[in-house]
């Protein structure tokens, strides 16, 4: 008599069973991770926060009716230079931290406000010693209105620059425009890649968040 063959249902049991289990194991450390991402996430936002209200409370307070010589040409260019080194160096934070993707978005987040209000100080600065300037004398939120309508490139024609330093100036807030969106916004992604890679060479795991299946 030929001898039957071996059932395989235990097989099958055991395989169902390390995967139920598996699961099990992972959502505690899928639920941490998440409350840690969470947290992190509030702390970013609390930072960006605080950098923006506080770079727009200095703003106001700031004592921006000085008269216009080549000290304040080289305290604008001097803001600009800190300006970099600050974004630089959080971009070498980008490339270090544990969540690469929300790092970079709150050094935009920080930065762009910040790169306004550095380009509205020297328009009020101008104003006030110049005043055929602009097309009206600029106040300090006239001066951020004019830098926003700038970055955002909406020309709506109510305030434009009409000497040829004013002009200078906007053009100079024009380019840098274009730096800021474009090559430190690709720089942030290659930053992010980079700290991504690094993480997953670390980690010596595979980019698949799922646990692997018993096929044997």
């Amino acid at each position: 008599m030929k001898p039957e063959a071996a059932p395989v249902g235990p097989k099958t049991c055991v395989s169902t069973t390390y995967v139920r289990h598996g699961d099990l194991m992972k959502r505690p450390r899928q639920a941490e991770r998440f409350r840690v991402s969470r947290r992190r996430l509030l702390l970013s936002v609390a930072r960006s926060s605080v950098a923006v209200v506080l770079s727009v409370v200095i703003y106001y307070l700031a004592p921006l009716d000085q008269g216009l010589d080549i000290g304040t040409a080289i305290a604008l260019a001097v803001s600009l230079v800190l300006f970099a080194g600050v974004v630089v160096w959080q971009i070498r934070s980008v490339t270090r931290s544990d969540f690469p993707r929300l790092r970079a978005i709150e050094t935009l987040a920080t930065a762009g406000p910040i790169f306004l209000i550095i380009f509205s100080a020297a328009y009020v600065l101008l104003s006030k010693n110049q005043a055929d300037s602009f097309s009206e004398t600029l106040g300090r939120t006239d001066a951020l209105y004019f830098t926003v309508t700038v970055f955002a490139t909406v020309g709506f024609g109510d305030i434009t620059p009409v000497t040829g330093t004013a002009r200078v100036v906007t053009m100079a807030q024009m380019l840098a425009d274009v730096v800021l969106v474009g090559m430190i916004a690709r720089i942030l992604l290659g930053a992010v890649r980079i700290a991504e890679d690094a993480r997953s060479a670390g980690s010596g795991e595979p980019p698949s968040s799922e646990d692997p299946v018993d096929q044997g």
